[in-house]
C-alpha cells in the first residue's frame, strides 16, 4: 500500500467527502424547488458520532442561482478548486439522488454518491475512500447580505480513529479553503 502524508491523505479524503456528497455536479435552471423553509424529515446528516466532524459557514455576496450552479456544476470544480484535478460525471442529467460521479485530488482518485439534492437549499453526498467513510452536507440560506452557505462533514473509519487529531486539521482545513474559494469565484461571477 502506497502511504501518503498525513495532509495529503487528509486533502484527498476531504475532497472524496465533497464530490460524494453531490456538490459536484451540475444542474438545470428547471429543476423543481421546494416551498421555502419546507421540513425534509428524510435530510441527509452527518454521523453525529463520527470522531472528526467539521462544520463551516460563509456569507456570499451573490445569487443563490450563482452559487449553486458554481458548487453543483462538478467537472468544473478544477477551475476553481486547485487541489481538485479532474471530474467525471458517470451519472448524465441534472444532479438527483443516485448520480455518480468520481474526481481525483491530491492523487487520489475518488467515487461519490449523491444522497439528496433540494435544488437551492441543500446537498448531500457521501462514500468511502482510503478506509475512510464521509458524509458531507451543504446548505444554502439567503439572507438580505447574501447567501449564507454551511457545510459540514463527518469522517469515519479505522484510519480517523488512528490519526484524528491529524485528519479532523485537515478537515477542518480543506473546508475553510473550499467554502472561501466558492465565495471568491460566485463573488468573481456575480461582478461579470
Amino acid at each position: 500500500m502506497r502511504f501518503l502524508t498525513a495532509t495529503k491523505f487528509a486533502a484527498a479524503t476531504v475532497s472524496a467527502v465533497l464530490l460524494a456528497t453531490g456538490t459536484a455536479h451540475a444542474l438545470n435552471d428547471d429543476q423543481p424547488t421546494t416551498a421555502a423553509g419546507a421540513a425534509h424529515t428524510d435530510d441527509v446528516q452527518i454521523d453525529a458520532t463520527a470522531p472528526v466532524i467539521t462544520r463551516d459557514s460563509i456569507l456570499i455576496h451573490a445569487p443563490l442561482h450563482t452559487i449553486w450552479k458554481t458548487q453543483t456544476d462538478v467537472q468544473n470544480w478544477p477551475t476553481w478548486q486547485p487541489n481538485v484535478d479532474v471530474v467525471v460525471k458517470d451519472t448524465p442529467g441534472r444532479l438527483r439522488p443516485g448520480s455518480v460521479f468520481r474526481w481525483s485530488t491530491e492523487g487520489l482518485d475518488i467515487t461519490s454518491t449523491v444522497k439528496q439534492v433540494d435544488y437551492g437549499k441543500r446537498l448531500a453526498w457521501g462514500g468511502p475512500a482510503q478506509g475512510i467513510t464521509a458524509i458531507h452536507v451543504w446548505t444554502f440560506t439567503p439572507t438580505t447580505d447574501g447567501v449564507l452557505v454551511h457545510t459540514e462533514e463527518s469522517w469515519t473509519g479505522d484510519p480517523v480513529t488512528a490519526n484524528q487529531a491529524t485528519l479532523q486539521t485537515a478537515l477542518d482545513n480543506s473546508l475553510r479553503n473550499w467554502v472561501n474559494n466558492l465565495k471568491h469565484q460566485a463573488e468573481s461571477q456575480a461582478g461579470k
